[in-house]
């Protein structure tokens, strides 16, 4: 074992940055609209264990089921697109037959343990020990809780329509890093247009 407080701290900080709870405050708020409640501890739970599953049997697992980490990606993007989809347009794409309904998908799985997550955790195991990249998880995973523990306050800060404006604005952010983790990963590129 080699703890190493630089290493935790810069893997915190990296996956912190693409996790991106605090962007997805928006989306969070607008699920909850949706299936009338979200599960903090449900929702991380889950995503610690996705995270944690590849963080020690990454490429294995997806080996299991023939996938590799860019059709990973492009699937996530796709559930993505779809979400975005949903929040500009105020349609709604995704069934939510329970209370607390979307709490694995789509907020644990893709929204905080998305492709980008899961494949910063895949590349960052080659400069970093696992130990120092599991306490990093570790502290991000109790952010990511109190932030869906907080999410009523948020939604009484911001009122109905501030939480309008944002699911608009999130929503054609949503649907731009689709379309980005799309291309990325199927190696298509677009032409500059000036």
């Amino acid at each position: 074992m080699h703890i190493d407080l630089l290493e935790i701290a810069a893997a915190f900080m990296v996956l912190f940055a693409i996790i991106d709870i605090p962007g997805s405050i928006p989306i969070i708020l607008e699920i909850k609209s949706r299936t009338g409640d979200v599960e903090p501890l449900k929702a991380t739970l889950a995503a610690s264990v996705i995270f944690f599953a590849f963080l020690f049997i990454g490429d294995p697992l997806l080996g299991i089921f023939g996938i590799d980490v860019f059709s990973f990606a492009i699937a996530g993007s796709f559930i993505i697109f779809l979400i975005g989809i949903e929040m500009v347009l105020g349609i709604e794409l995704f069934k939510y037959h329970s209370k607390g309904g979307g709490s694995i998908v789509p907020i644990a799985f893709p929204l905080i343990a998305g492709a980008g997550s899961i494949t910063t955790i895949l590349s960052i195991k080659a400069e970093y020990y696992i130990i120092n990249i599991f306490i990093a998880l570790v502290l991000n995973m109790i952010i990511v809780y109190l932030v869906l523990r907080l999410t009523s306050k948020f939604e009484k800060l911001l009122g109905p329509s501030g939480l309008l404006i944002l699911k608009k604005f999130f929503g054609v952010i949503l649907l731009a890093i689709a379309v980005k983790l799309f291309l990325t990963n199927t190696g298509i590129t677009l032409p500059n247009v000036r």
